[in-house]
């Protein structure tokens, strides 16, 4: 047990020294560890931290993704660049397993687009509250504690496995779980047209997929940034033909580089990376990022 401890440790400092933003400030980087963890023991409840330019987190110990970001400013640099960047105030963003809500805070109050945010375990969707409130965004952001599907009903969930938390597959065990209404994507944001959608459920995309072919038609939508990391497997799902789904829908995969800006075209989904970004047109989305304006992480501009 000890030496898995150590190697978690390990890997731990390995992403936090090796990420972009911290590269040339890696000894900054591991008092901030160091300071959170310290405070994070003392404290009685959850801390608001800064995050990106203005905006806030309230972060507690044991949450995964919102600590990431503490240590690296943006837990998953690519993709949350991305958002920043494509985004403008004056879209729609779906945040489809929001979480926390370190996707709609960075959309809705670094940004400034409009939000709907979906977080389907009732504990973490209010942690999500909570960021919403802190951001002062609650009139810009519509959160809904359900789950997304392929068809309107319930599904059961895990409740304690903070950023893994999932609809429980056939061979899973129940005990723990919370029954979650569910909801198709089209149902809750065609109507929205939205310009960019994230979806993060843990195996569960092709689902959500399958229940919103209106909105991923929609002239609006520019971009859907996906988990693809094979858990489509405990349910049977193969994330090969939802891939092939994206590419019929005239989506490409591609690669971001957020420090020059740049967008490359892929040939399969992201092997380099858990999400994959889809990009319906490659030269407009190109303008949108080179000329977005920049923001400020950790007293970085990217």
């Amino acid at each position: 047990m000890a030496s898995k401890n150590l190697l978690s440790v390990i890997d731990l400092v390995r992403f936090i020294t090796r990420h972009p933003l911290n590269e040339k400030r890696k000894i900054a980087a591991l008092r901030r560890v160091l300071a959170w963890q310290v405070s994070s023991r003392l404290a009685p409840g959850p801390i608001a931290v800064s995050f990106v330019n203005d905006s806030e987190l309230l972060v507690s110990a044991g949450m995964t993704g919102a600590t990431g970001n503490i240590y690296t400013g943006l837990h998953e640099f690519e993709d949350m660049s991305f958002v920043l960047h494509a985004l403008r105030d004056d879209d729609v963003f779906v945040d489809v397993g929001a979480n926390v809500g370190s996707y709609t805070i960075l959309a809705g109050a670094v940004v400034g687009a409009k939000c709907l945010a979906f977080e389907p375990i009732p504990e973490t969707y209010r942690h999500l509250i909570r960021n919403i409130n802190l951001n002062g965004i609650g009139a810009t952001v519509a959160a809904q504690n359900i789950g997304i599907g392929n068809e309107d009903g319930e599904l059961r969930f895990s409740s304690d496995l903070d950023t893994v938390n999932h609809v429980l597959g056939a061979s899973e065990e129940s005990a723990g779980g919370v029954a979650v209404p569910v909801k198709t994507l089209d149902a809750v944001a065609a109507d929205s047209h939205p310009a960019v959608i994230k979806i993060d459920v843990e195996g569960f995309e092709t689902s959500v997929i399958d229940g919103g072919s209106a909105t991923l038609r929609s002239e609006s939508l520019l971009a859907v940034v996906m988990e693809l990391n094979g858990s489509g497997a405990r349910y049977g799902f193969d994330e090969n033909a939802l891939h092939q789904k994206m590419l019929k829908l005239a989506f490409q995969p591609v690669a971001y580089s957020p420090l020059d800006r740049r967008l490359t075209p892929l040939e399969s989904k992201n092997t380099e990376s858990g999400n994959t970004i889809y990009v319906r047109d490659i030269e407009r989305m190109r303008s949108r990022l080179e000329n977005a304006r920049p923001f400020v992480v950790h007293g970085q501009t990217v």
